[in-house]
């Protein structure tokens, strides 16, 4: 392999697959491209000159280094088993997917078995980060195959060594629990300041030079909600799944998460009430609803 420039195979070309496969490609990695929808994946080699869409078949037989950015770690069982048979010895599969640790162990196993080895490498960040190349990149996995795909990493954003195979999606579902359970009180702190006569907007300000300063506060507030934009590209389901996924090591390690399990809740009652294709900062529409006020810069 290539350790400074491996051809690389993107699977999922998706709203974070995009902006990262793009990072790549202004790198100067050969890309080829693979989506469930051929369409997206033609759009983005026309786009990016040097890039190519490309089946299974072709990506595998092309690529040293495989990553997987898709929506469920399901799907990536799916992808692999499918990809299992086409692929060589010393190649490696980075997925990016915020996936359940158990499964990405066992898909691991199975590669293994093809002396395919395999990292997981989940992101924090969203789409503007993504864009340009400062995700907050959580890497599980042996140190020696990390090392092997670092540049391709570091093309996409800042390296955090979390610990063995899992550790990494372990991480980014905690991580989201914490900005889930910061969005929510944030929100229900501005709908109590706004019906107590506070202007929603100097709120966020307060909170941001103030103790009460997140990751909602900075970049989601005003940005999604005030605007009433909700458009940060990140979907209320995917957010619902990593809940379930970050309950689940709860449940695994029988920790007491009695805050964890409410705020799932409160994220899934919001989903099936608003219903399918939300995105995530659309939480502040339920609770909005539940309030009955809508929230407003004056």
């Amino acid at each position: 392999m290539d350790t400074a420039r491996p051809a690389i195979g993107v699977i999922g070309i998706g709203n974070m697959g995009w902006p990262m496969a793009a990072c790549l490609h202004r790198a100067g990695f050969t890309l080829h491209v693979h989506d469930a929808r051929p369409a997206v994946a033609e759009r983005f080699a026309a786009e990016h000159a040097g890039a190519h869409a490309a089946d299974l078949a072709g990506l595998a037989a092309a690529a040293e280094v495989i990553v997987t950015i898709l929506p469920t770690s399901a799907i990536v069982a799916q992808v692999a088993a499918t990809l299992r048979p086409l692929l060589r010895a010393g190649q490696v599969v980075i997925d990016m997917t915020s996936g359940v640790p158990a499964t990405t162990r066992t898909v691991a196993a199975a590669l293994a078995e093809a002396g395919v080895a395999m990292i997981d490498a989940p992101v924090s960040g969203g789409v503007a980060r993504a864009r340009t190349g400062e995700l907050a990149i959580m890497v599980g996995g042996e140190d020696d195959v990390v090392a092997r795909v670092r540049p391709v990493l570091d093309g996409m954003g800042t390296v955090t060594r979390t610990g063995g195979l899992g550790s990494g999606q372990a991480m980014k579902a905690l991580n989201n629990l914490v900005s889930a359970g910061g969005f929510l009180i944030g929100v229900e702190a501005l709908l109590i300041g706004q019906r107590s006569g506070l202007d929603p907007a100097v709120m966020v300000d307060v909170l941001n030079a103030s103790s009460g300063m997140n990751n909602s506060t900075q970049r989601k507030f005003r940005q999604f909600v005030l605007s009433r934009r909700f458009d940060s590209g990140f979907g209320l389901d995917l957010m619902v799944k990593d809940l379930s996924i970050a309950l689940e090591i709860g449940r695994d390690t029988a920790t007491p998460a009695p805050f964890a399990a409410l705020c799932r809740e409160l994220w899934s009652a919001a989903a099936v009430m608003l219903g399918n294709g939300r995105d995530h900062t659309e939480l502040a529409r339920f609770a909005e609803q539940l309030a009955a006020t809508e929230l407003a810069e004056r």
